[in-house]
């Protein structure tokens, strides 16, 4: 019988995931949580087989972050990542963190239980691709890594001379990224833009 731990703050979300786990033949709830930080403390007490880790917990706490200390000390402890938000640096930092699998909450195709299962069995499972979102008259997916690097410095109140810097990029370099991603995106200022952008939660201000 595997031992399951959620940390999940969305009250709704988490009574899904118990019933999920509890109808789930194989698998015992050993406890709900709120807050990722806390997740260490649980596991001091409690065998913990599998992790169900949010990526926004309660009080700020980062699932991430959580789940890479985690994995650090528990390496045999298996987590899935869950998540509602179309974020797209959140799968690159789930398998960065070790996490064994990804599972959007609203977009995904495979159900949360056959992700358990075979997350268990030894599988990594993990979304293909981030889900796509508009963003003003294109699709998300037709933004570029680069650009999408630079809208989340726009979003953390750089100036060009700043990302310059940061990216290593000249200012005609920035100019023209930041001009043609306008074009694309039909917005005629960077502020339009980057409101759009956090609102559909394509980028969120505090993943940087």
């Amino acid at each position: 019988m595997y031992k399951v731990l959620i940390v999940e703050d969305s009250r709704i979300a988490r009574e899904n995931v118990e019933n999920i786990v509890s109808g789930s033949e194989g698998f015992e709830l050993v406890t709900s949580i709120e807050n990722a930080a806390n997740a260490e403390l649980v596991m001091l007490g409690k065998q913990v087989d599998l992790i169900l880790m949010d990526v926004c917990t309660s009080d700020n706490e980062s699932g991430l972050d959580a789940a890479k200390r985690i994995k650090m000390k528990h390496p045999d402890t298996k987590i899935i990542i869950m998540t509602s938000m179309p974020e797209y640096s959140f799968i690159d930092k789930a398998k960065d963190a070790g996490c064994e699998s990804f599972w959007y909450k609203e977009y995904d195709s495979v159900g949360l239980e056959d992700i358990m299962i075979r997350t268990m069995k030894g599988e990594s499972i993990y979304p293909e691709s981030t889900p796509v979102v508009q963003v003003g008259d294109i699709t998300s997916d037709k933004l570029t890594d680069r650009e999408l690097e630079i809208i989340r410095l726009l979003i953390a109140g750089k100036k060009q001379e700043e990302i310059c810097d940061i990216l290593n990029i000249s200012k005609n370099t920035i100019k023209y990224h930041i001009k043609n991603i306008l074009a694309k995106t039909g917005y005629s200022t960077t502020l339009q833009l980057v409101v759009d952008v956090v609102d559909k939660k394509l980028i969120l201000p505090n993943f940087l």
